[in-house]
């Protein structure tokens, strides 16, 4: 018997790269669609979200039963802001296209937004009934494909996740924890950092792709879940935690030069409606998680 189909966009990318190994330990044959070429798995495929004919022979050829979309530009510094928007908006939206085109449809369609569209909101935890108040062109770029992506919600069977801040083996040192992981590697005694007295709510990426994979077998279709660990923590209690598992403490220094002028303070989320809805399992603890990559994994 054949096995279903998978098709994940972004595949290669950080988070891909734990979904695939979630489906495949399900059961699911993985396709892996990436515009940054093959990553040597069976099933890649390299094409472009903005190439329209691209996306649709893709899935005519793979015709999946379920589809997870990941690929986006993710990092809210990203220099070039009208690619933010192409990738993450028009690239979803020809997808979507194409999964309305295919001669089979899909069970369900999970499309990775950001709770980053909540902003700076003014309640904690942040519910997913909490109104979108998006501070950077980032977040507004997933709010956008949110909005976007309702236009074809009575043609496919769409699930609309909201992931808070996470992180892992293999996330790259552009973002805060590696890049403080980084520095404890090299035994530095000194880090500069920006925005210091930010708040976030970070998972583990294995808990992620764990939770995604829970929404393939439920296909709670027509929902939005926030991913996240309903738990708050602030950079000092990230450099405090690095402090223990590497035996000395690193001094802070704030240079003006990574100071976001937009910044987000606080991002701390609640998972009530995924669990109400799925099984969660005890998510791993963010000092477990920080020794699996000081480790290396």
């Amino acid at each position: 018997m054949a096995k279903p189909r998978a098709l994940l966009t972004g595949r290669s990318g950080f988070t891909g790269r734990y979904v695939a190994r979630e489906l495949e330990r399900a059961g699911y044959e993985v396709f892996g669609l990436s515009n940054h070429g093959e990553d040597g798995a069976p099933g890649s495929i390299r094409a472009d979200l903005l190439d329209r004919e691209a996306v649709r022979l893709v899935v005519e050829a793979v015709r999946p039963d379920v589809v997870l979309h990941l690929a986006a530009i993710a990092f809210v510094a990203h220099g070039d802001v009208e690619e933010m928007y192409r990738v993450n908006v028009v690239g979803t939206r020809n997808l979507l296209e194409a999964l309305t085109a295919s001669s089979k449809k899909p069970e369900v369609v999970i499309l990775a937004s950001s709770a980053n569209i909540y902003g700076n909101a003014e309640v904690e935890p942040i519910a997913e009934g909490t109104p979108p108040a998006p501070a950077n062109d980032y977040a507004v770029s997933k709010l956008a494909m949110e909005y976007m992506a309702r236009l074809w919600m009575e043609k496919l069977p769409i699930v609309i996740t909201r992931p808070f801040n996470y992180t892992g083996v293999g996330q790259s040192e552009q973002f805060l924890i590696p890049k403080v992981l980084a520095h404890f590697g090299r035994r530095e005694q000194i880090i500069e950092l920006g925005n210091t007295n930010v708040v976030r709510d970070f998972s583990d990426v294995r808990d992620v792709a764990r939770c995604y994979r829970a929404i393939v077998d439920k296909k709670p279709i027509g929902q939005t879940f926030n991913l996240c660990s309903g738990e708050g923590h602030s950079l000092d209690d990230v450099l405090d935690m690095m402090g223990d598992i590497a035996g000395y403490r690193i001094v802070k220094q704030v240079n003006p030069d990574f100071v976001r002028a937009n910044e987000v303070h606080r991002l701390v989320g609640s998972n009530a409606r995924f669990k109400a809805c799925m099984p969660l399992a005890p998510m791993i603890p963010l000092k477990e998680t920080l020794a699996w990559m000081y480790a290396g994994g």
